[in-house]
């Protein structure tokens, strides 16, 4: 896949008393894209419950570079930066950006996979594997050891 984006909605409650975007907002949109791509690849809730799998994050950061305001129009898209080649880890870097294509913030989160029987790191079955090979890359896109 070479990109993946998605459009997000600002609400009121997303707003601080400055009327710019919350902080913690950026890090629910990254989870909300994060999710959406999952579900297009057919990494679904439901086929994470089939298989007692879910990913869990180990370092979740953002970098701020321009505020949002209620009447932008916004996008987040979602980027593979490192993964190991089984994608036991991996790092997903989102780009959020206002029109017209001025990027408000860099979202860079390390995921893993737990078993949620056992409660141990987990690493998914081959063909889950190549549903996330589908990932979009970044250009320093690198394989991990």
């Amino acid at each position: 896949m070479e990109n993946f984006s998605t459009p997000v909605q600002i609400r009121w409650s997303d707003l601080d008393p400055n009327f710019h975007l919350r902080h913690s907002v950026f890090y629910d949109w990254g989870a909300v894209c994060r999710v959406e791509f999952l579900n297009k690849v057919g990494l679904t809730w439901k086929k994470m419950l089939e298989l007692h799998i879910g990913p869990i994050i180990f370092r979740e950061e953002c970098i701020f570079r321009k505020e949002i305001r209620p009447d932008d129009i916004v996008t987040i898209d979602l980027k593979l930066i490192k993964a190991k080649r089984d994608f036991s880890r991996f790092t997903i870097q989102h780009e959020i950006k206002k029109e017209p294509g001025i990027t408000s913030a860099i979202l860079t989160v390390d995921i893993a996979w737990i078993n949620g029987a056992t409660r141990k790191l987990a690493v998914l079955p081959e063909e889950e594997i190549k549903m996330l090979a589908m990932s979009p890359v970044a250009e320093n896109f690198q394989w991990a050891e």
